[in-house]
């Protein structure tokens, strides 16, 4: 039987939601009927952002908001997408006059919830658009039949640059171009040693050997199209980096922005060791690595693994990254 921090699965968001806020009292607010968290001082004069999805990878996205990032995050069960009439009451909260930008990774059940949301806005007179982010390389089809890219780490960027253009003022079209133009540039690549386990489950979501690695997982615990050996922490570096560099095209003279996400499991001296490998690698490809996050950021439950997110960076976005911002799991 697998042991967990955990009263009842089936409570295990509410009560969450519910000890994070009441851990960031000065920074947010809890709605729990419709399971949303927002800003406590709720901007004014500014466009509104929102975004959310399944719960069980935080800090994302309710350890987002705050000044500078999202107004209101807001939460579905584990794995599953908010409903249609959360998200809408999510964007409602959001705007304070001058329209809401909706951040949606690229699922299924969250595109269609915030698509409804936001038609459904409309009847109260708020204008919204979404940014969709769809970020994840393994997921990348010549045919263009299926859902698309799976919306991944991209996402912290594009929450943070769209924060950042709203605290300047900037309209709601030009909020939500901004994000647009991170999420069509930005890629992701994700392996694991271990999936990760539903709470009260008592077995991971799928077996690896102790000598494979599940290369191009999702989020959600999604298998990869590929299994390979298992190597050491620069093996592991490259095999995510690699088809990064060739899919953007990356020359040198070029200027990215880079995270190195841990997946849940996976502890700061192992992405440390992958962030060294990153460094060196672009050192010697003449590819300067402008700014960096290490840490987890976007997790999948207790997923042992962790993925690479690469951006070419413009003097435009590096401003926008680099503007103020505070909030639970991101202050600068």
């Amino acid at each position: 039987m697998r042991r967990s921090i955990l009263n009842d699965p089936d409570q295990i968001v509410p009560e969450a939601l519910e000890g994070f806020v009441l851990s960031h009292p000065h920074l947010l607010d809890l709605d729990a009927e419709h399971r949303f968290v927002a800003r406590k001082e709720r901007a004014r004069d500014k466009v509104g952002l929102v975004s959310g999805g399944g719960s069980g990878h935080e800090p994302l996205h309710a350890g987002f908001v705050g000044t500078g990032m999202l107004d209101v995050a807001v939460a579905g069960a584990v794995f599953a997408s908010p409903t249609a009439l959360q998200v809408l009451e999510a964007t409602k909260a959001a705007d304070s006059g001058r329209g809401v930008v909706q951040i949606v990774k690229n699922y299924t059940g969250d595109v269609l919830n915030f698509r409804i949301a936001g038609e459904i806005s409309g009847d109260d007179a708020i204008d919204t658009e979404i940014v969709l982010v769809d970020d994840d390389l393994a997921t990348e089809s010549s045919d263009g039949e299926g859902p698309g890219r799976r919306g991944t780490a991209a996402t912290v960027i594009v929450e943070k640059v769209c924060g950042a253009a709203a605290e300047e003022g900037k309209d709601l079209h030009e909020v939500a171009e901004v994000g647009r133009r991170v999420a069509a540039s930005a890629r992701t690549m994700s392996l694991a040693l271990a999936a990760g386990t539903h709470p009260g489950d008592d077995a991971p979501q799928f077996e690896l050997g102790s000598d494979e690695v599940e290369l191009g997982v999702g989020i959600h615990g999604e298998r990869a199209a590929r299994r390979v050996p298992f190597t050491d922490a620069d093996g592991l570096t490259d095999l995510l980096l690699d088809p990064l560099l060739e899919e953007l095209g990356l020359a040198k003279g070029d200027r990215v922005l880079a995270i190195v996400n841990g997946l849940g499991a996976a502890y700061p001296l192992e992405l440390n060791l992958a962030a060294r490998r990153l460094h060196h690698r672009l050192r010697d490809a003449g590819i300067e690595v402008g700014r960096s996050l290490v840490g987890s950021y976007v997790t999948s439950l207790d997923m042992h693994g962790f993925s690479l997110t690469l951006m070419p960076l413009d003097d435009e976005l590096r401003r926008l990254w680099d503007a103020p911002v505070r909030t639970p799991a991101l202050t600068w």
